[in-house]
């Protein structure tokens, strides 16, 4: 555990200075979970909140060639579209997937008068130290 501990103080300070820069656009991202998977040797598991004030959104970005998503939406409604997909929304209770090398063109609060808010669930390789990537779409 202490081993952990130096690692998720480090993506946390990744994700939050990424938060930080996407402020104007009205996302926050927390992480809240880091572990090595120990039956699964070179993968962890990292858990982020993503909390968007209303009319939010998330840069288009992709996420580490390694990285398997779920993510769940908590609170509000999340308007979502993973590569050349349909954009979808998601309202409290729904979920969807991202696979290795997706590209997440929307990602925002559906409502423009509620916050939303969805956690994400990665199964990624353990030494990754950035989880979202910026594109241009």
């Amino acid at each position: 555990m202490n081993r952990t501990l130096p690692l998720a103080v480090a993506l946390a300070a990744l994700l939050v200075t990424g938060a930080q820069a996407h402020e104007p656009s009205g996302d926050k991202v927390s992480l809240v979970y880091d572990q090595k998977l120990p039956n699964v040797p070179g993968k962890s598991m990292r858990i982020v909140l993503v909390d968007y004030e209303p009319g939010g959104t998330s840069s288009a970005h992709t996420h580490p060639n390694s990285a398997f998503i779920y993510a769940r939406v908590l609170e509000g409604a999340i308007r979502s579209k993973v590569n050349n997909g349909p954009i979808t929304t998601y309202r409290a209770g729904e979920a969807f997937g991202e696979f290795p090398g997706d590209r997440h063109g929307v990602s925002e609060n559906a409502s423009t008068t509620e916050p939303a808010r969805l956690i994400a669930v990665f199964v990624v390789d353990t030494d990754e130290t950035e989880l979202t990537t910026p594109y241009d779409e």
